[in-house]
Protein backbone atom coordinates (compact mmCIF):
# COMPACT_ATOMS: atom_id res chain seq x y z
CA UNK A 1 0.00 0.00 0.00
CA UNK A 2 2.12 2.96 0.87
CA UNK A 3 4.17 2.16 -2.08
CA UNK A 4 1.64 1.66 -4.73
CA UNK A 5 0.49 3.67 -7.23
CA UNK A 6 3.62 4.44 -8.73
CA UNK A 7 3.76 6.97 -11.38
CA UNK A 8 5.75 6.17 -14.29
CA UNK A 9 8.29 9.03 -15.53
CA UNK A 10 6.56 8.38 -18.86
CA UNK A 11 3.51 9.18 -17.60
CA UNK A 12 4.50 11.72 -15.68
CA UNK A 13 5.72 13.48 -18.67
CA UNK A 14 3.19 12.96 -21.07
CA UNK A 15 0.62 14.56 -18.59
CA UNK A 16 2.77 17.15 -18.49
CA UNK A 17 2.31 17.81 -22.55
CA UNK A 18 -1.37 17.50 -22.18
CA UNK A 19 -1.85 20.00 -20.13
CA UNK A 20 1.26 22.45 -20.07
CA UNK A 21 2.22 25.68 -19.05
CA UNK A 22 4.23 27.80 -21.15
CA UNK A 23 7.92 27.76 -20.86
CA UNK A 24 8.85 31.24 -20.64
CA UNK A 25 11.76 30.95 -17.68
CA UNK A 26 15.43 31.05 -18.71
CA UNK A 27 18.58 30.66 -16.48
CA UNK A 28 19.01 33.96 -15.51
CA UNK A 29 15.51 34.41 -14.47
CA UNK A 30 15.10 31.32 -12.97
CA UNK A 31 18.30 31.99 -10.70
CA UNK A 32 16.59 35.54 -9.39
CA UNK A 33 13.35 33.47 -8.57
CA UNK A 34 15.65 31.56 -6.04
CA UNK A 35 17.46 34.79 -4.96
CA UNK A 36 13.59 36.56 -4.63
CA UNK A 37 12.59 33.72 -2.40
CA UNK A 38 15.53 33.03 -0.05
CA UNK A 39 16.87 36.88 0.54
CA UNK A 40 14.19 38.18 2.42
CA UNK A 41 12.12 37.58 6.23
CA UNK A 42 14.97 35.25 7.44
CA UNK A 43 18.31 37.35 7.05
CA UNK A 44 16.17 40.98 7.36
CA UNK A 45 14.11 39.86 10.30
CA UNK A 46 15.68 36.40 11.53
CA UNK A 47 19.04 37.60 12.72
CA UNK A 48 17.93 39.21 15.61
CA UNK A 49 16.62 35.84 16.47
CA UNK A 50 20.01 34.16 15.60
CA UNK A 51 21.89 36.47 17.62
CA UNK A 52 19.38 35.22 20.54
CA UNK A 53 20.10 31.98 20.46
CA UNK A 54 23.73 31.64 19.55
CA UNK A 55 25.26 34.95 19.72
CA UNK A 56 28.33 35.11 17.07
CA UNK A 57 28.05 31.07 16.59
CA UNK A 58 25.09 32.31 14.24
CA UNK A 59 27.75 32.49 11.88
CA UNK A 60 28.14 28.62 11.98
CA UNK A 61 24.32 28.51 12.39
CA UNK A 62 24.01 29.68 8.79
CA UNK A 63 26.78 27.63 7.52
CA UNK A 64 25.28 24.25 9.14
CA UNK A 65 21.84 25.38 7.64
CA UNK A 66 23.23 26.63 4.01
CA UNK A 67 24.90 22.96 3.62
CA UNK A 68 21.54 20.91 4.53
CA UNK A 69 20.36 22.98 1.63
CA UNK A 70 23.30 22.70 -0.57
CA UNK A 71 23.42 18.94 -0.61
CA UNK A 72 19.38 19.19 -0.43
CA UNK A 73 19.77 20.96 -3.91
CA UNK A 74 22.01 18.91 -5.46
CA UNK A 75 19.59 16.23 -5.29
CA UNK A 76 16.81 18.47 -6.09
CA UNK A 77 18.73 18.98 -8.95
CA UNK A 78 19.38 15.70 -10.71
CA UNK A 79 15.46 14.94 -9.80
CA UNK A 80 14.55 17.92 -12.04
CA UNK A 81 16.93 17.48 -14.87
CA UNK A 82 15.28 13.92 -14.96
CA UNK A 83 11.07 14.91 -14.96
CA UNK A 84 11.63 18.28 -15.66
CA UNK A 85 7.96 19.37 -14.95
CA UNK A 86 6.36 21.33 -11.99
CA UNK A 87 5.42 19.63 -8.42
CA UNK A 88 9.24 19.56 -7.00
CA UNK A 89 9.17 16.91 -4.01
CA UNK A 90 6.10 15.75 -4.69
CA UNK A 91 6.15 14.35 -8.73
CA UNK A 92 9.92 13.07 -7.58
CA UNK A 93 8.42 11.09 -4.61
CA UNK A 94 5.31 10.05 -7.14
CA UNK A 95 7.60 8.24 -9.30
CA UNK A 96 9.80 6.87 -6.69
CA UNK A 97 7.77 5.83 -3.71
CA UNK A 98 4.45 5.53 -4.89
CA UNK A 99 1.27 8.02 -4.88
CA UNK A 100 0.89 7.80 -0.67
CA UNK A 101 3.54 9.27 0.33
CA UNK A 102 3.77 11.49 -2.71
CA UNK A 103 0.56 13.01 -1.14
CA UNK A 104 1.79 13.62 1.90
CA UNK A 105 4.88 15.43 0.47
CA UNK A 106 2.85 17.87 -1.14
CA UNK A 107 0.88 18.30 1.88
CA UNK A 108 3.18 18.99 3.85
CA UNK A 109 4.87 21.56 1.33
CA UNK A 110 1.40 23.62 2.10
CA UNK A 111 3.49 24.19 5.50
CA UNK A 112 6.42 25.58 3.42
CA UNK A 113 4.90 27.93 0.80
CA UNK A 114 1.53 29.11 1.90
CA UNK A 115 2.42 29.47 5.67
CA UNK A 116 5.60 30.79 5.10
CA UNK A 117 3.81 33.27 2.64
CA UNK A 118 1.43 34.61 5.28
CA UNK A 119 4.50 35.11 7.76
CA UNK A 120 6.17 37.07 5.32
CA UNK A 121 3.13 39.19 4.80
CA UNK A 122 2.98 40.16 8.29
CA UNK A 123 6.45 41.04 8.55
CA UNK A 124 6.13 42.67 5.57
CA UNK A 125 2.94 44.58 7.21
CA UNK A 126 5.43 45.14 10.24
CA UNK A 127 7.36 47.15 7.71
CA UNK A 128 4.52 49.23 6.10
CA UNK A 129 3.77 50.66 9.32
CA UNK A 130 7.44 51.57 10.48
CA UNK A 131 7.15 53.30 7.02
CA UNK A 132 4.23 55.06 7.06
CA UNK A 133 5.68 56.48 10.79
CA UNK A 134 8.58 57.43 9.85
CA UNK A 135 8.46 58.97 6.54
CA UNK A 136 4.86 60.45 6.65
CA UNK A 137 4.32 60.90 10.81
CA UNK A 138 1.10 58.61 10.44
CA UNK A 139 0.45 56.35 12.78
CA UNK A 140 -1.97 53.26 11.58
CA UNK A 141 -4.49 52.08 14.34
CA UNK A 142 -3.84 49.11 15.89
CA UNK A 143 -7.20 47.42 15.36
CA UNK A 144 -6.11 47.96 11.19
CA UNK A 145 -2.51 46.76 11.47
CA UNK A 146 -3.04 43.30 13.97
CA UNK A 147 -5.05 40.26 14.48
CA UNK A 148 -7.33 39.15 17.14
CA UNK A 149 -4.13 37.89 18.67
CA UNK A 150 -2.26 41.22 19.33
CA UNK A 151 -5.33 43.46 20.32
CA UNK A 152 -6.62 44.24 16.75
CA UNK A 153 -9.47 43.09 14.43
CA UNK A 154 -7.68 42.74 11.26
CA UNK A 155 -4.14 42.95 9.48
CA UNK A 156 -5.35 45.06 6.83
CA UNK A 157 -1.77 46.16 5.22
CA UNK A 158 -0.97 41.88 5.22
CA UNK A 159 -4.42 41.72 3.37
CA UNK A 160 -3.96 44.10 0.67
CA UNK A 161 -0.13 42.66 -0.21
CA UNK A 162 -1.46 39.08 -0.17
CA UNK A 163 -4.40 39.93 -2.42
CA UNK A 164 -1.85 42.28 -5.17
CA UNK A 165 0.93 39.36 -5.35
CA UNK A 166 -2.47 36.77 -5.88
CA UNK A 167 -3.35 39.05 -9.01
CA UNK A 168 -0.15 39.71 -10.58
CA UNK A 169 0.76 35.99 -10.81
CA UNK A 170 -2.77 35.54 -11.98
CA UNK A 171 -1.58 37.97 -14.97
CA UNK A 172 1.37 36.06 -15.74
CA UNK A 173 4.37 34.13 -15.05
CA UNK A 174 6.48 35.79 -17.60
CA UNK A 175 5.13 39.26 -15.56
CA UNK A 176 5.38 37.99 -12.48
CA UNK A 177 9.15 36.95 -13.29
CA UNK A 178 9.88 40.49 -14.62
CA UNK A 179 8.61 42.99 -11.38
CA UNK A 180 10.53 40.29 -9.31
CA UNK A 181 13.97 40.99 -11.50
CA UNK A 182 13.30 44.46 -10.02
CA UNK A 183 12.61 43.59 -6.36
CA UNK A 184 15.84 41.20 -6.17
CA UNK A 185 17.85 44.17 -7.25
CA UNK A 186 16.84 46.11 -4.28
CA UNK A 187 17.49 42.93 -2.13
CA UNK A 188 20.83 42.68 -3.44
CA UNK A 189 21.36 46.35 -3.35
CA UNK A 190 20.14 47.12 0.15
CA UNK A 191 22.55 44.09 1.33
CA UNK A 192 25.77 45.33 -0.67
CA UNK A 193 25.35 48.86 0.95
CA UNK A 194 25.08 47.10 4.40
CA UNK A 195 28.06 45.27 4.25
CA UNK A 196 30.08 47.87 2.30
CA UNK A 197 29.41 50.20 5.29
CA UNK A 198 29.55 47.49 8.58
CA UNK A 199 32.62 45.63 7.45
CA UNK A 200 35.25 48.35 7.83
CA UNK A 201 34.41 49.20 11.68
CA UNK A 202 33.80 45.45 12.18
CA UNK A 203 35.59 44.77 16.43
CA UNK A 204 37.09 41.62 15.90
CA UNK A 205 36.69 41.60 20.39
CA UNK A 206 33.11 41.34 19.64
CA UNK A 207 33.36 37.74 18.78
CA UNK A 208 34.16 36.27 21.72
CA UNK A 209 32.63 34.43 23.69
CA UNK A 210 31.78 33.06 19.88
CA UNK A 211 29.46 30.61 21.55
CA UNK A 212 27.74 31.74 24.61
CA UNK A 213 25.07 29.44 24.55
CA UNK A 214 27.33 26.17 23.22
CA UNK A 215 25.95 23.62 20.47
CA UNK A 216 22.57 22.67 21.82
CA UNK A 217 21.43 24.42 24.78
CA UNK A 218 18.18 25.21 26.75
CA UNK A 219 15.27 26.04 24.62
CA UNK A 220 16.45 25.54 21.42
CA UNK A 221 19.09 27.93 21.74
CA UNK A 222 22.92 27.03 20.75
CA UNK A 223 23.98 27.39 17.46
CA UNK A 224 22.11 24.04 16.37
CA UNK A 225 18.96 25.96 17.65
CA UNK A 226 19.82 28.86 15.57
CA UNK A 227 20.61 26.87 12.49
CA UNK A 228 16.87 24.85 12.65
CA UNK A 229 15.78 28.84 12.83
CA UNK A 230 17.84 30.03 10.24
CA UNK A 231 17.50 27.37 8.30
CA UNK A 232 13.99 29.74 7.35
CA UNK A 233 16.35 31.98 5.58
CA UNK A 234 17.06 29.89 2.72
CA UNK A 235 13.72 28.65 2.50
CA UNK A 236 12.41 28.79 -0.90
CA UNK A 237 15.21 27.94 -3.18
CA UNK A 238 13.14 24.70 -4.22
CA UNK A 239 10.82 26.95 -5.72
CA UNK A 240 12.82 27.31 -8.64
CA UNK A 241 12.33 23.19 -9.02
CA UNK A 242 8.19 23.83 -9.00
CA UNK A 243 8.87 25.85 -12.27
CA UNK A 244 10.96 23.49 -14.33
CA UNK A 245 7.30 22.72 -16.55
CA UNK A 246 7.91 26.80 -17.68
CA UNK A 247 11.23 26.88 -18.10
CA UNK A 248 13.58 26.77 -21.56
CA UNK A 249 15.87 23.56 -21.70
CA UNK A 250 15.36 22.52 -17.82
CA UNK A 251 17.45 19.73 -18.31
CA UNK A 252 20.55 23.30 -18.00
CA UNK A 253 18.33 25.76 -16.28
CA UNK A 254 16.96 23.87 -13.55
CA UNK A 255 20.21 22.90 -12.11
CA UNK A 256 21.70 26.38 -12.75
CA UNK A 257 18.96 28.49 -10.65
CA UNK A 258 18.47 25.93 -7.85
CA UNK A 259 22.77 26.21 -7.03
CA UNK A 260 23.45 29.47 -8.45
CA UNK A 261 20.91 31.16 -6.23
CA UNK A 262 21.92 29.08 -3.52
CA UNK A 263 25.73 29.87 -3.70
CA UNK A 264 24.62 33.98 -4.06
CA UNK A 265 22.52 33.94 -1.10
CA UNK A 266 25.05 31.85 0.80
CA UNK A 267 27.71 34.31 0.11
CA UNK A 268 25.53 37.40 1.29
CA UNK A 269 24.38 35.90 4.59
CA UNK A 270 27.85 35.00 5.53
CA UNK A 271 29.26 38.67 5.19
CA UNK A 272 25.85 40.41 6.50
CA UNK A 273 26.55 38.26 9.55
CA UNK A 274 30.08 39.40 10.18
CA UNK A 275 28.92 43.18 9.63
CA UNK A 276 26.21 42.47 12.48
CA UNK A 277 28.16 40.74 14.61
CA UNK A 278 31.11 42.70 14.40
CA UNK A 279 29.19 46.53 14.93
CA UNK A 280 28.96 47.98 18.03
CA UNK A 281 25.78 46.38 19.30
CA UNK A 282 27.80 43.09 19.03
CA UNK A 283 25.29 39.90 19.20
CA UNK A 284 25.26 38.81 22.27
CA UNK A 285 22.11 37.01 23.97
CA UNK A 286 20.41 39.18 26.48
CA UNK A 287 20.09 37.65 29.88
CA UNK A 288 17.62 38.53 32.76
CA UNK A 289 18.90 40.07 35.88
CA UNK A 290 19.85 36.85 36.90
CA UNK A 291 22.24 35.99 34.26
CA UNK A 292 19.83 33.49 32.83
CA UNK A 293 18.85 33.10 28.86
CA UNK A 294 15.69 34.15 27.44
CA UNK A 295 13.69 32.47 24.69
CA UNK A 296 13.31 34.47 21.61
CA UNK A 297 9.33 35.84 21.03
CA UNK A 298 8.75 35.29 25.11
CA UNK A 299 6.95 37.91 27.24
CA UNK A 300 10.32 37.97 29.61
CA UNK A 301 12.53 38.78 26.61
CA UNK A 302 10.24 41.29 26.01
CA UNK A 303 10.85 43.26 28.97
CA UNK A 304 13.97 42.84 29.29
CA UNK A 305 14.59 44.48 26.25
CA UNK A 306 12.25 47.14 26.97
CA UNK A 307 14.27 48.04 29.79
CA UNK A 308 17.60 47.51 28.61
CA UNK A 309 16.41 49.90 25.47
CA UNK A 310 14.84 52.46 28.10
CA UNK A 311 18.50 53.07 29.78
CA UNK A 312 20.65 52.95 26.48
CA UNK A 313 21.54 51.49 23.12
CA UNK A 314 18.87 48.59 22.07
CA UNK A 315 20.60 45.33 21.51
CA UNK A 316 20.83 43.63 18.10
CA UNK A 317 18.73 40.51 19.72
CA UNK A 318 15.79 43.42 20.54
CA UNK A 319 15.52 44.70 16.90
CA UNK A 320 12.72 43.86 14.94
CA UNK A 321 14.26 45.70 11.95
CA UNK A 322 18.36 44.42 12.44
CA UNK A 323 19.69 45.03 9.77
CA UNK A 324 18.89 49.02 9.28
CA UNK A 325 19.46 49.38 13.26
CA UNK A 326 22.85 48.23 12.91
CA UNK A 327 23.47 50.96 10.39
CA UNK A 328 22.00 53.22 12.35
CA UNK A 329 23.97 52.78 15.10
CA UNK A 330 27.22 53.21 13.57
CA UNK A 331 26.14 56.74 12.80
CA UNK A 332 24.65 55.94 9.10
CA UNK A 333 20.63 56.87 10.13
CA UNK A 334 19.61 57.76 6.88
CA UNK A 335 21.09 55.07 5.46
CA UNK A 336 19.57 52.57 7.94
CA UNK A 337 16.21 53.89 7.50
CA UNK A 338 16.78 53.26 3.59
CA UNK A 339 17.65 49.95 4.44
CA UNK A 340 14.64 49.29 6.10
CA UNK A 341 12.55 50.87 3.05
CA UNK A 342 14.19 48.46 0.96
CA UNK A 343 12.79 45.37 3.37
CA UNK A 344 9.71 47.16 2.85
CA UNK A 345 9.78 47.28 -1.10
CA UNK A 346 11.40 43.78 -1.28
CA UNK A 347 9.66 41.26 0.83
CA UNK A 348 6.96 41.16 -1.54
CA UNK A 349 8.80 39.29 -3.74
CA UNK A 350 9.33 36.29 -1.39
CA UNK A 351 5.59 36.01 -0.91
CA UNK A 352 5.88 36.30 -4.73
CA UNK A 353 7.63 33.16 -4.94
CA UNK A 354 5.77 31.30 -2.07
CA UNK A 355 2.46 31.88 -3.31
CA UNK A 356 4.09 30.61 -6.95
CA UNK A 357 5.15 27.46 -5.62
CA UNK A 358 1.84 26.63 -3.64
CA UNK A 359 -0.24 26.92 -6.39
CA UNK A 360 2.05 24.98 -9.00
CA UNK A 361 2.26 22.14 -6.43
CA UNK A 362 -1.98 22.60 -6.29
CA UNK A 363 -2.03 22.72 -9.76
CA UNK A 364 0.12 19.23 -10.71
CA UNK A 365 -1.84 17.33 -7.63
CA UNK A 366 -4.89 18.83 -9.55
CA UNK A 367 -3.81 17.26 -12.66
CA UNK A 368 -3.20 13.67 -11.01
CA UNK A 369 -6.69 13.42 -9.81
CA UNK A 370 -5.56 13.94 -6.36
CA UNK A 371 -8.02 17.03 -6.07
CA UNK A 372 -10.72 18.01 -8.36
CA UNK A 373 -9.42 18.36 -11.64
CA UNK A 374 -11.30 21.84 -12.34
CA UNK A 375 -8.53 23.53 -9.98
CA UNK A 376 -5.65 23.10 -13.04
CA UNK A 377 -7.89 24.69 -15.96
CA UNK A 378 -5.32 26.93 -17.46
CA UNK A 379 -6.77 30.27 -18.44
CA UNK A 380 -6.55 31.05 -22.13
CA UNK A 381 -5.43 34.47 -22.19
CA UNK A 382 -2.81 34.64 -19.23
CA UNK A 383 -1.57 30.80 -19.54
CA UNK A 384 -1.62 30.48 -15.66
CA UNK A 385 -3.70 27.95 -13.58
CA UNK A 386 -5.86 30.89 -12.47
CA UNK A 387 -8.45 29.31 -10.42
CA UNK A 388 -5.85 27.17 -7.94
CA UNK A 389 -3.85 30.83 -7.65
CA UNK A 390 -6.81 32.65 -6.84
CA UNK A 391 -7.83 30.07 -4.22
CA UNK A 392 -4.30 30.02 -2.40
CA UNK A 393 -4.25 33.68 -2.50
CA UNK A 394 -7.15 33.58 -0.41
CA UNK A 395 -6.31 31.12 1.97
CA UNK A 396 -3.18 33.33 2.28
CA UNK A 397 -4.52 36.19 2.64
CA UNK A 398 -6.83 35.14 5.32
CA UNK A 399 -4.02 33.39 7.39
CA UNK A 400 -2.01 37.12 7.05
CA UNK A 401 -4.99 38.65 8.51
CA UNK A 402 -5.63 36.98 11.64
CA UNK A 403 -3.16 34.85 12.52
CA UNK A 404 0.16 35.44 14.40
CA UNK A 405 3.65 34.71 12.89
CA UNK A 406 5.97 34.24 15.98
CA UNK A 407 6.17 30.59 15.38
CA UNK A 408 5.03 30.31 11.52
CA UNK A 409 8.63 30.00 10.66
CA UNK A 410 9.80 26.95 12.98
CA UNK A 411 6.34 25.93 11.27
CA UNK A 412 7.02 25.88 7.60
CA UNK A 413 10.49 24.46 8.31
CA UNK A 414 9.36 21.35 9.76
CA UNK A 415 7.56 20.66 6.65
CA UNK A 416 10.17 21.86 4.08
CA UNK A 417 12.71 19.46 5.80
CA UNK A 418 10.49 16.81 5.17
CA UNK A 419 10.13 17.14 1.90
CA UNK A 420 13.42 17.57 1.59
CA UNK A 421 14.58 14.16 3.19
CA UNK A 422 12.28 12.85 0.81
CA UNK A 423 13.45 14.20 -2.27
CA UNK A 424 17.01 12.30 -1.01
CA UNK A 425 15.25 9.17 -0.51
CA UNK A 426 13.71 9.27 -4.11
CA UNK A 427 17.52 9.88 -5.67
CA UNK A 428 18.62 7.01 -3.92
CA UNK A 429 15.62 4.67 -5.25
CA UNK A 430 15.44 6.24 -8.56
CA UNK A 431 18.87 5.38 -9.48
CA UNK A 432 18.47 1.70 -8.50
CA UNK A 433 14.88 1.34 -9.76
CA UNK A 434 15.56 3.71 -13.19
CA UNK A 435 19.64 3.13 -13.87
CA UNK A 436 19.22 3.90 -17.45
CA UNK A 437 17.15 6.87 -17.51
CA UNK A 438 19.10 10.09 -18.91
CA UNK A 439 20.23 12.07 -16.09
CA UNK A 440 21.29 15.91 -17.57
CA UNK A 441 22.72 16.33 -13.89
CA UNK A 442 24.15 13.53 -11.54
CA UNK A 443 24.29 14.21 -8.01
CA UNK A 444 28.16 13.38 -7.44
CA UNK A 445 29.25 10.59 -4.31
CA UNK A 446 24.73 9.83 -4.55
CA UNK A 447 24.78 7.87 -1.97
CA UNK A 448 26.99 9.91 0.18
CA UNK A 449 25.16 13.30 -0.84
CA UNK A 450 21.77 11.95 -0.19
CA UNK A 451 22.33 10.24 3.01
CA UNK A 452 24.40 14.21 4.32
CA UNK A 453 20.55 15.51 3.04
CA UNK A 454 19.00 12.63 5.40
CA UNK A 455 20.78 12.81 8.15
CA UNK A 456 20.99 16.64 8.48
CA UNK A 457 17.38 17.19 8.04
CA UNK A 458 16.20 14.86 10.91
CA UNK A 459 19.16 16.74 12.78
CA UNK A 460 17.29 19.85 11.98
CA UNK A 461 14.03 18.90 12.48
CA UNK A 462 14.81 17.63 15.92
CA UNK A 463 16.17 21.01 16.96
CA UNK A 464 12.79 22.14 16.20
CA UNK A 465 10.84 23.70 19.36
CA UNK A 466 8.28 20.67 20.26
CA UNK A 467 5.02 22.59 19.41
CA UNK A 468 6.18 23.30 15.74
CA UNK A 469 7.82 19.17 15.49
CA UNK A 470 4.04 18.20 16.58
CA UNK A 471 2.04 20.18 13.45
CA UNK A 472 3.95 18.14 11.13
CA UNK A 473 2.44 14.70 12.21
CA UNK A 474 -0.98 16.24 12.71
CA UNK A 475 -1.03 18.31 9.61
CA UNK A 476 -0.30 15.45 7.99
CA UNK A 477 -2.82 13.39 9.52
CA UNK A 478 -5.74 16.11 8.35
CA UNK A 479 -3.91 15.72 4.79
CA UNK A 480 -4.19 11.89 4.62
CA UNK A 481 -8.15 11.73 5.73
CA UNK A 482 -8.92 14.50 2.43
CA UNK A 483 -6.62 11.90 0.16
CA UNK A 484 -9.33 8.86 1.52
CA UNK A 485 -11.80 11.17 1.65
CA UNK A 486 -11.12 11.97 -2.62
CA UNK A 487 -7.75 11.53 -4.03
CA UNK A 488 -7.65 7.60 -3.29
CA UNK A 489 -10.87 7.01 -5.62
CA UNK A 490 -10.17 9.81 -7.89
CA UNK A 491 -6.52 9.13 -8.63
CA UNK A 492 -5.58 8.96 -12.17
CA UNK A 493 -2.95 6.32 -11.99
CA UNK A 494 -5.66 4.18 -9.95
CA UNK A 495 -8.50 4.15 -12.52
CA UNK A 496 -5.66 4.05 -15.41
CA UNK A 497 -5.87 7.77 -16.79
CA UNK A 498 -2.32 7.53 -16.76
CA UNK A 499 -1.55 5.17 -19.18
CA UNK A 500 0.98 6.44 -21.68
CA UNK A 501 -0.07 4.85 -25.62
CA UNK A 502 1.95 3.57 -27.27
CA UNK A 503 4.16 5.98 -29.67
CA UNK A 504 7.35 6.61 -31.10
CA UNK A 505 9.15 8.95 -28.12
CA UNK A 506 10.32 12.59 -29.29
CA UNK A 507 14.48 12.57 -29.14
CA UNK A 508 15.40 13.04 -25.89
CA UNK A 509 12.40 11.70 -23.87
CA UNK A 510 12.47 8.70 -22.04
Amino acid sequence: MIFGRVKSLDAILATAERKSLHRSLGALQLTLLGVGAIIGTGIFVLTSEAAQKAGPGMMISFIIAGAVCAVAALCYSELASMVPVSGSAYTYTYAAMGELLAWTVGWALVLEYAVAASAVAVGWSGYFVGQMRGWFGIEMPLSLVAGPYAGGIINLPAVVIALAITALLIVGTSESAKVNAVLVGIKVTALTLFIVLALPVMRMENFEPFAPQGWMGAGGSGVIGAAASIFFAYVGFDAVSTAAEETKNPQRNVPLGLLGSLAICTIFYMLVASGAIGSPLGAQPVLNAAGQWLAPGSTELAARCATISAAGVEPLACSKEALAHVLREIGYLKVGNLIGLAAFLALPSVILVMIFGQTRMFFVMSRDGLLPEKLSTIHPKWKTPHIITAITGIGVTLAAAFLPVGKLADIANAGTLFAFLMVAVAVLRLRKTHPNVKRAFRVPAVWLVATLTILGCIGLFLALPADAQLVLPLWGAVGLLLYFAYGYRKSHVARGLDVVPDAPKAPGKF
